[in-house]
């Protein structure tokens, strides 16, 4: 009979944690931010059909990073969550703090009881009627929830995306300015020489961007606030001349 080897409860979470966040930091970052008249989600990401960022219910979009199965199962559980709720209820009661709940609780029990926790990282954004009644939730692999304040940045290296942010974003933006910003901080890393030499520049093309505009709901009415950009739609306000 083989030797059986004890494992503390404390060693087992930190060797799935550290499984979990180097599956995260392989991918490529992502980025959302508060601006003037919505939220805007920035991915790098050159596919133009396996998505990071997508649509869940009305004025509520999802970002994440790590491995694209795993994700797109619980963006798809989320749009059933919230399809449930809207139609069993009210639609003002699909919130993102109640699918940010719903997640958190999904990556918790993943984490704790399965054999490998999902190698994920979770954004969840709710455009609201004003710039300070934007919500951003980050949900990480174990399942914490946190409430940004503005802006996050996930996946890669995302302390060194975060550090740009830090410096740069600021309330009451437009659109055009918004991009920029996500886009230097994505290349942050890439310019990181200490580590790789440095890299093109990022692109329309090499850009996934969406958006939810809070016009949309205000001016014309409509319950669907999610955009998505196309490239040309990103090189032109990318191109667009700072104020």
């Amino acid at each position: 009979m083989g030797q059986q080897f004890y494992v503390s409860p404390e060693q087992l979470m930190k060797d799935r944690a550290d499984f979990a966040r180097k599956g995260i930091a392989r991918g490529r970052s992502v980025v959302v931010l508060s601006y003037r008249d919505g939220i805007a989600l920035v991915a790098e990401n050159p596919s133009p059909t396996l998505h990071k960022i997508g649509e869940i219910y009305d004025r509520i979009a999802f970002a994440a990073v790590g491995k694209y199965n795993e994700f797109e199962s619980l963006r798809q559980a989320g749009v059933r969550y919230a399809d449930v709720r809207g139609y069993s209820y009210d639609r003002v009661d699909v919130t993102a703090r109640g699918l940010a709940s719903v997640y958190a609780q999904s990556l918790g029990t993943v984490f704790t009881a399965e054999q490998k926790p999902f190698e994920v990282e979770l954004a969840v954004a709710e455009v609201g009627e004003g710039e300070a009644a934007d919500r951003i939730f980050r949900l990480n692999f174990d399942g914490s929830i946190a409430d940004e304040a503005g802006f996050l940045a996930m996946g890669g290296k995302a302390d060194l995306v975060q550090a740009v942010l830090d410096k740069v974003w600021g309330p009451g933006a437009e659109l055009a300015q918004a991009l920029r910003w996500a886009v230097a901080a994505l290349e942050a890393p890439r310019q990181d020489t200490a580590s790789s030499p440095p890299q093109v520049p990022l692109t329309a093309e090499l850009l996934e961007v969406a958006i939810l505009d809070r016009k949309v709901t205000r001016v014309h009415g409509s319950h669907r606030a999610f955009r998505r950009l196309s490239d040309n739609d990103v090189a032109e306000l990318l191109a667009q001349q700072q104020p």
